[in-house]
Formats: C-alpha cells, structure tokens, sequence
C-alpha cells in the first residue's frame, strides 16, 4: 500500500511537472493568449484604418464629380468645347434689383442660372 501511494504521488508529480514545464506549459499558453489578444486590437485598428482609406480612396474617385460640379456652379468653369449660357431674373442683370434681396430674403444674384452646354459635332 505504501508503494503505491509513493507510485501515484510520483506520477502525479511527473503529470504536474509536465504540466507546467513541459512543451505547451501553463505559462507559456498564458503568453501566448496575451499576444493573441494584442494582435486581435492591432489587426482591429489596421481594419478601421483600413476602411478609412477605403473610404477615401472611394471619396476621391466619385468626389471628382462633385469638385467638378462645385467649380462650375461656383467658379463659372467651363470645359473648352462648352459654351457658357446663364439666364437673369426678369427685370435685369442678376444682383442690379433695387433692394438686392428678394421678398424671400434670398439675393437676386442667387436666382440667376447658368448651363454650359457642349457644342454639336
């Protein structure tokens, strides 16, 4: 009986010792979840930078459209083949009305409109 108590408690021993100093030991699965979790919040930043830069990229190739829109509708540009056309309220050249201000509070140079259209070929 005496034996075999010492028998178990040695092997116990021996599966502890595996256990904790052996190959994949309590320690080094503990370092390793540690670096899993610092990898998971590192690739979790590179994603939102990443869909940032997605973003932008998407940004830049649609929002030529928009700059283009926004130069002519603010800066008056037109392409060399266009011609530009703009229509005045009735009563003059837009922005020369006596009160500069509608009765909407609106000024009359906001009422004008301009189109550029492109030449037939």
């Amino acid at each position: 009986m005496r034996w075999t108590t010492l028998a178990l408690a040695l092997a116990l021993l021996a599966v502890q010792g595996e256990l904790w100093l052996g190959k994949g030991n309590m320690p080094q699965v503990v370092s390793l979840r540690m670096q899993l979790a610092d990898q998971q919040r590192t690739n979790d930043a590179a994603r939102a930078r990443n869909a940032r830069t997605a973003a932008e990229a998407s940004d830049l190739k649609e929002g030529l459209e928009m700059v283009e829109e926004k130069a002519r509708a603010e800066l008056g540009m037109v392409r060399p083949d266009e011609i530009l056309v703009q229509f005045a309220p009735r009563g003059g050249a837009a922005g020369t009305s006596a009160a500069g201000t509608s009765a909407a509070g609106t000024s009359a140079a906001s009422t004008s409109a301009a189109v550029a259209v492109a030449p037939r070929r």
